[in-house]
């Protein structure tokens, strides 16, 4: 089971951001919260990575396969044109 957890935690570090920024502060919490049951080797080995790394192998992704955060998405409806100008 753990190495499917590592495996876990590891997609969830490129794919979703939130998850990421929250590891990075506080590993054990975000795994745990995550329901990823790692053990100490394992959660000090992938703390152990690169946030920058990370970070950059996730801009490279295809969005498709990235969680969407409804925070970073502007939910507002787009702007009225004005005085017939285009949109």
């Amino acid at each position: 089971m753990t190495q499917q957890a590592v495996e876990r935690a590891i997609g969830k570090l490129v794919t979703d951001a939130e998850f990421r920024e929250r590891f990075y502060v506080n590993p054990e919490k975000a795994t745990w919260e995550a329901g990823l049951p790692l053990s100490g080797v394992e959660l000090a080995a992938l703390a152990a990575l690169s946030r920058d790394v990370v970070v950059r192998f996730s801009e490279r992704l295809d969005v498709r396969i990235c969680r969407v955060s409804l925070d970073s998405m502007d939910m507002r409806p787009p702007a009225e044109p004005r005085n017939g100008e285009d949109p």
